[in-house]
């Protein structure tokens, strides 16, 4: 066992023992509080230039499940109170151990958890690094920021993946970091399913002759991604479109709406979500760091509301045949009370109104 320690960018120290990859790493702490999924969080592009911080203090008892994956793993650390060495479930195919040293992250358990939630719910989110000696100098870790993360995870050239059974529709997704259960989401309503890179023009997604198109999530700052912006202003009206988490930004800031950061985020598998146009409360899986200023789209409506903090959840644009959600309706890991919504992307593609 070899220490190691948390260092935050206020200079705050917790000791650990390291595992996993050998190297250390600087980026932003967030944490997530899911009681199970970890192999999601894991392999969640989202999580790109973050420390991943579980608030559930036993992680990896049942293993690491390729099948599960939702990506590729771009998180720049991994911090838990214990670690399981000796996972037991039958889909199990190696330890958490193991995947992070193949993929050289490092991990620190043995760390108090319950004080680093405390301290990030109240101070916010701030940078950390993991490392075997603590710095003198902080400079690298109170300047580090989370940039140009959409462009490192997007897939580099188009895939095509098929409808399960009879091919109804044709989608485009656009890949901000796309997780995999969205492309299996569709697959299971007809849909054959287009992943497209995260810079490709407009034009080009048009000109395929989508049914629809699709905005996945993603990592960063959302305002930080000008160019795709831009295609998004020249796709609204033309097509139903449906947007994800980053999707939902970078499309309310194509509306001419305004973005922001959160304190610490929503990051965990329990986020209530308000539905304002009835009477249910949904329970939904979140992975996010900035929010959408509802009343600044002045030709959306908001249609979701963060039931905790009253933040946009959700946009409908009625008369651009489009709308955005904040959370995952795919849900890997996570509650799947929403998927509906996917049915709602298909009727819209068969000529339904919002």
């Amino acid at each position: 066992m070899k220490k190691g320690y948390l260092v935050l960018a206020d200079g705050q120290v917790f000791p650990g023992t390291r595992f996993g990859g050998e190297a250390g790493a600087v980026g932003e702490l967030v944490f997530t509080t899911g009681m199970c999924g970890y192999v999601e969080t894991l392999t969640d592009p989202s999580y790109a230039g973050q420390i991943v911080l579980q608030t559930y203090p036993l992680i990896g008892n049942y293993g690491i499940i390729p099948e599960d994956f939702e990506g590729t793993c771009h998180v720049k650390g991994y911090v838990v109170r214990e670690r399981c060495g000796h996972p037991s479930n039958f889909r199990c195919g190696g330890n958490l151990e193991g995947f992070l040293k193949e993929r050289n992250i490092p991990g620190l358990y043995g760390v108090d958890t319950r004080q680093l939630t405390r301290i990030i719910r109240e101070s916010g989110v701030m940078n950390a690094c993991i490392c075997d000696e603590v710095p003198r100098d902080l400079t690298a870790l109170q300047t580090y920021a989370v940039t140009g993360v959409v462009e490192a995870v997007t897939r580099k050239a188009p895939l095509v993946y098929g409808a399960q059974g009879e091919t109804r529709f044709q989608v485009a997704l656009l890949d901000y970091g796309a997780k995999n259960n969205i492309i299996r989401e569709l697959q299971k309503r007809g849909c054959a399913v287009t992943v497209l890179p995260a810079d490709t023009p407009a034009e080009t997604v048009l000109s395929s002759g989508p049914d629809g198109v699709m905005l996945s999530n993603g990592p960063g700052d959302p305002a930080e991604n000008v160019y795709q912006i831009q295609q998004i202003q020249k796709i609204l009206g033309k097509v139903p479109l449906f947007g994800i988490c980053l999707g939902h930004q970078l499309t309310a800031l194509a509306a001419g709406g305004r973005t922001y950061k959160l304190k610490y985020g929503h990051r965990g598998a329990n986020q209530p979500v308000r539905d304002l146009g009835g009477v249910r409360t949904y329970i939904t899986s979140q992975n996010h760091g900035y929010a959408v200023d509802g009343d600044s789209v002045t030709c959306g409506r908001v249609s979701f509301a963060n039931a905790n903090d009253g933040t946009c959840e959700g946009l409908d644009y009625p008369g651009l045949r489009a709308f955005t959600v904040q959370f995952h309706p795919e849900a890997r890991g996570g509650p799947q009370d929403t998927a509906f919504l996917f049915d709602r992307f298909v009727d819209l593609m068969k000529g339904g109104d919002l």
